[in-house]
């Protein structure tokens, strides 16, 4: 046998082959361009014990830099995560649960899934929500082909101020689904109404707004909202779920559709995922929202149970028809996030969010009163902000790593007009020693 790893036999491989008239198992890989394939033998070891193994891997582990202070978000959030999510989504009845289609043994997971579902509408504002999104653009890409459906029209206006990644994933969506995507410039950091309506017109479906923004500022569409509901178009708001704790909620400011990454709400940064997009909507558009949902209803005995509900869906019955097939069960980060929130409260919610306001806007006048360091835009922001320097930002990069510092994102490497310009990210967990600390070594770089 040629892999040991492999069951069949080299009889067996060339029983299949034939089978269906191929050469070589190499045939399955012609698509793939020649200079993108390895083309020669892995840098494996030889075979090692399982001690040895144990310790090359603690050697590789090492090689990582551990506990940095971070300063950079862009998406993915070092807040703290309290111990008890750890101890309860580590659970094997949790850790292991998949897709809850026999209601009568996965009461557990329907009703988690039911919870977070409430929770979710309860902090953005909005009716129902669905489970078990992806990330934060998918669910932007996903809630933009419901607004297409809904409208039946194929035009998408796309606020610019959105992560670069996040209009990436829509282009890309687009692109295979048939809408055409329009960017929305911005002034100052913000959509203005002015743009809007010099774009607004019969053939757009929806409006993307993000709040708070790539830049960490404060949309403001509850000024034109109404411009997008008299076009017949809908407004997509994807937001930060955190700042909900003390922002205006979508709901509130009339949003069609809301969307967003559930990251900052009690998942760890894992090196960029698994992370959980979340999508919640008016109950009018109820079915054409994608992925699962969970309902409550009574059993047979008039006790309360959960079920998961509109099964005529892509899920089951109509994926020939649906809008989307993204049905994959991600309820673990949905528990994860249920958690945090059941354990942050209310009032807890709120804390973490005033204490994000209060240290990014410490952290903004210290740095900006520096000699090198400039600010940028003047709009109210929640928990990230730019500067503008005139030190090489790689100067900037090595200078705080050596100090166990992660600095934040350079906007250079996604808009040429913003070379060292940084978008410097503070959460709660920062502390005033180390944010002093991040801005005595800025001032002392030239």
């Amino acid at each position: 046998m040629t892999y040991k790893y492999i069951p069949h036999t080299e009889e067996d491989i060339k029983t299949m082959l034939k089978e269906i008239n191929a050469e070589s198992i190499d045939c399955f890989f012609r698509d793939i361009p020649e200079e993108v394939k390895l083309n020669r033998d892995y840098n494996l070891p030889d075979s090692m014990s399982e001690l040895d193994v144990v310790r090359r891997l603690q050697e590789l582990r090492d090689l990582n830099t551990n506990n940095l202070v971070h300063f950079i978000g862009a998406g993915s959030y070092d807040h703290y995560i309290p111990s008890i999510i750890k101890h309860i989504t580590s659970r094997s009845e949790y850790y292991t649960a998949y897709t809850p289609y026999q209601p009568e043994i996965a009461q557990g997971t329907l009703q988690y899934i039911f919870e977070y579902q409430t929770m979710i509408c309860n902090l953005t504002g909005m009716d129902v929500s669905n489970a078990s999104m992806y990330d934060g653009a998918t669910s932007c890409a996903e809630a933009i082909m419901m607004a297409t459906s809904i409208t039946r029209r194929n035009k998408v206006l796309v606020s610019s101020t959105m992560h670069p990644h996040t209009i990436e994933t829509i282009k890309t969506y687009g692109h295979y689904n048939g809408f055409d995507v329009v960017l929305l410039n911005h002034q100052d950091g913000l959509v203005t109404e002015d743009e809007l309506v010099k774009q607004l017109n019969s053939e757009v479906a929806c409006v993307v707004i993000s709040n708070p923004n790539f830049f960490g500022l404060i949309e403001n569409p509850e000024t034109y909202v109404q411009k997008i509901h008299d076009n017949k178009s809908l407004l997509i708001m994807m937001v930060n779920p955190l700042s909900l704790g003390i922002l205006k909620t979508p709901g509130e400011i009339g949003a069609d559709i809301v969307c967003g990454e559930a990251q900052s709400l009690g998942i760890p940064l894992s090196f960029g995922g698994p992370y959980l997009g979340f999508l919640c909507t008016k109950k009018d558009y109820v079915r054409k929202m994608p992925g699962r949902i969970c309902g409550q209803t009574t059993d047979v005995d008039g006790r309360r149970a959960f079920v998961l509900t509109l099964q005529a869906r892509e899920q089951h019955i109509r994926r020939e028809k649906a809008n989307s097939n993204i049905c994959s069960n991600q309820s673990l980060m949905a528990l994860m996030t249920t958690v945090y929130l059941a354990t942050m409260g209310k009032e807890g919610l709120k804390e973490v969010c005033l204490q994000n306001i209060q240290k990014a806007h410490y952290a903004y006048k210290k740095i900006t009163a520096l000699p090198n360091f400039e600010p940028v835009f003047t709009s109210p922001f929640f928990n990230e902000f730019v500067v503008k320097t005139n030190v090489d930002y790689e100067v900037i990069k090595e200078a705080l790593l050596k100090e166990n510092m992660m600095a934040g994102v350079h906007l250079g490497i996604y808009y040429e007009e913003l070379k060292n310009h940084i978008l410097f990210c503070v959460t709660e967990k920062r502390t005033k020693a180390e944010i002093d600390r991040l801005v005595q070594v800025l001032g002392g770089l030239k």
